[in-house]
């Protein structure tokens, strides 16, 4: 079986970068009103984002789905 994913654009992507650039794009109020999960709101850090979001696939099913539909400049 192999590992390549051509049809995954997030493939290759570590949840830490995509925090740090949903982080860098929007802030943290930002990430709040777009995406209502409590580690964006009380005290954030991405520490503990991180954990939530490796624990927790709902929300991280929301991160990605924001960093797809977010446009950065490459």
């Amino acid at each position: 079986m192999s590992t390549e994913q051509p049809n995954n654009p997030l493939h290759g992507l570590k949840l830490a970068k995509i925090l740090d650039d949903l982080v860098d794009h929007y802030g943290w109020d930002g990430l709040d009103q777009r995406i209502k999960i409590n580690c964006f709101h009380s005290n954030p850090t991405v520490k503990s984002s991180l954990k939530f979001l490796r624990k927790t696939q709902w929300a991280r099913d929301k991160v990605e789905r924001l960093y797809l539909n977010t446009n950065f400049k490459k």
